[in-house]
């Protein structure tokens, strides 16, 4: 069975109180992922196949997922950022259920998830290779290196998701590194591109429900900072925690919900 608006509402919640709670920036990122990553996890992510977190600093809405599968405690989730926790800012090599690699140095991901993608091939095992990336990260020379890899080796299993909220730490990906027009540049490369809304449950389990023989990048129109209305849109959620005034906002605007 599938989820629903309600089960993205209650991880937002949640995902929102435990950065609050921790005074953890990042908030805006985690945002504008957690429902790409909860529709994954709970549709598309079988026993065998496994997801890759290249965005580290999205680590919270990951934990948050987890959490929602039932991986993960409340108790775990107000460890969060905490001294001697095992949920850190990025997601750790500790072993912990759904987190294959520590990632977060921002470029990396890809290959990682690549690697895996390849591996099953010459295994001859069955499973589907998720990784998410961010946008400003393409701006990355080794995001490009994974990709040409990837296609060279024709990783139909590899299914790859790009957060495109269109804001980083110094400002828009435009300003920075006119990064906005990245379908047309990855259309070159000899692999399927399909960009889609990335808060509309839907639309994107229609795109991760194709069939391909080579890489699948699957473009995530997005909000920084989605679902708090004093965040959205704004490069400040990139970086800095919650107030209690915008704590309070946000409880206020899903409190009747």
């Amino acid at each position: 069975m599938g989820f629903a608006e309600h089960d993205i509402l209650r991880a937002r919640k949640r995902l929102v109180e435990m950065h609050f709670r921790a005074g953890c920036g990042h908030i805006g990122g985690n945002l504008s992922s957690l429902d790409a990553m909860m529709l994954v996890h709970h549709e598309f992510l079988g026993a065998t196949d496994r997801f890759i977190l290249s965005k580290g600093h999205s680590a919270g809405a990951l934990y948050v997922t987890l959490w929602s599968l039932g991986l993960l405690s409340d108790a775990d989730l107000d460890t969060f950022h905490a001294d001697g926790t095992l949920l850190p800012a990025h997601p750790p090599p500790s072993n912990l259920p759904g987190i294959e690699f520590a990632t977060g140095s921002l470029g990396h991901g890809l290959s990682l998830a690549a690697g895996l993608a390849l591996s099953r091939r010459l295994k001859s095992s069955e499973g589907r290779i998720f990784g998410l990336t961010s946008d400003g990260e393409w701006q990355e020379g080794s995001t490009w290196e994974a990709l040409i890899f990837a296609a060279h080796q024709k990783l139909g299993n590899l299914t790859i998701l790009i957060d495109r909220n269109g804001l980083q730490g110094f400002g828009s990906t435009d300003d920075v590194a006119s990064m906005q027009d990245i379908p047309s540049r990855l259309s070159g490369f000899g692999i399927d591109v399909t960009v889609t809304n990335g808060h509309d449950l839907d639309a994107m389990r229609t795109a991760l429900k194709v069939e391909t023989s080579v890489p699948h990048v699957i473009v995530l129109d997005t909000i920084k900072g989605h679902g708090v209305p004093s965040m959205e849109g704004r490069m400040e959620s990139h970086y800095l925690p919650l107030t209690q005034e915008q704590f309070q906002d946000f409880q206020r605007s899903v409190g009747a919900e």
